[in-house]
């Protein structure tokens, strides 16, 4: 690392991980090896994190065909892949578990949303900003008893955030302030050209926008794996295409307007991001590793969706329960009195 000065390299985007990396490699003297096991261990903490974010905001045990569907969750081959190895991969994948962990209990951590918040920002300041929005909304329009100030509070302060950093993120992601249509095109179009010169390339700039997300959240499949890294990939696609099938009901909708907090706000992070995304990526190889950001937003969605479902049963159940109680008491009741004296 050619820098005179350890925070030459402080900047937002792939410099911040030199920066990160620099006392380990510069003064402690890490080696390539070590540094591959510095940045597996700090996303292993985001799996930590993640998955305690899971476990708190679920009643029960989720399963798929008898399997824990969490434990799945957790050991899908892609998201450890593309976060156990030097780069940005593994430390926006902790800051993202770190924030989102500490947004379920804001009272009382503080210091992992400032500093999930503070690795976000530096490494993909618009992640950052999707997430600051999901929260907004899913704040506002959540299950939970808010008082109305709190509600208009945060939507003020979103807004001013949203001010704020309205130009940084611009020029961050190659836009013009002052006419980002036309500069969205354009980058947007020169990086769905560079991004088709690999062997995976896939020419979205056609697609649909549901065509779009389709190859964001579910290819490559079997049809189009490229090698054998495809052909495992392609077995969580399919997986992926099973989870989603659950949420393809009416009572999902009816899920939605009830939700807590969490779960909207996991639901926007993941829809923003996905169409944010689906406009400059081409590239199948880009595709996969982008996507294991934010898929545990949506398990999120769909797990919980099936926690309230069976937490439906079981009030069913016990209702109708109740009900033959009651009828029992009341037959035998009347089958006493009619008993003569």
């Amino acid at each position: 690392m050619w820098y005179s000065n350890w925070f030459d390299a402080f900047e937002p985007g792939t410099l911040f991980i030199e920066w990160v990396n620099y006392p380990f490699a510069k003064w402690l003297g890490f080696n390539y090896d070590m540094m591959m096991f510095l940045s597996s261990w700090v996303g292993f903490w985001g799996f930590v994190y993640f998955y305690c974010f899971l476990k708190e905001n679920l009643k029960f045990n989720p399963k798929f065909e008898g399997w824990d569907a969490i434990t799945i969750f957790m050991f899908l081959p892609n998201m450890h892949f593309w976060t156990a190895s030097l780069g940005k991969g593994a430390y926006i994948f902790a800051g993202l578990a770190f924030l989102t962990y500490g947004l379920s209990w804001p009272g009382k951590r503080i210091f992992l949303m400032v500093l999930g918040g503070f690795i976000c920002y530096m490494i993909r300041p618009h992640i950052l900003f999707a997430v600051l929005i999901g929260m907004g909304v899913g704040f506002i329009l959540g299950r939970e008893k808010v008082p109305a100030y709190q509600k208009y509070f945060a939507a003020v302060a979103g807004i001013v955030i949203s001010i704020f950093v309205y130009d940084k993120l611009l020029v961050y992601l190659g836009f013009d302030p002052n006419n980002v249509l036309q500069s969205f095109e354009e980058e947007t179009s020169l990086n769905a050209q560079r991004l088709q010169s690999a062997g995976s390339a896939v020419d979205m700039s056609s697609y649909s926008l549901p065509m779009k997300l389709f190859t964001f959240w579910f290819r490559p499949l079997f049809v189009d794996s490229p090698n054998a890294l495809g052909l495992v990939v392609s077995c969580e696609n399919a997986l992926y295409i099973y989870m989603f099938s659950k949420i393809f009901k009416k009572s999902f909708i009816d899920y939605i307007r009830v939700a807590p907090a969490m779960v909207k706000m996991s639901a926007v992070v993941f829809i923003s991001i996905s169409i944010s995304m689906t406009f400059v990526m081409s590239n199948l190889g880009i595709i996969i590793r982008q996507k294991s950001q934010i898929m545990y937003y949506m398990l999120f969605v769909i797990v919980a969706f099936m926690d309230w479902e069976k937490t439906n049963r079981i009030r069913k159940r016990a209702e109708i329960y109740n009900r033959i109680v009651e009828e029992e008491r009341r037959n035998r009741e009347l089958s006493e009195s009619e008993v003569p004296t």
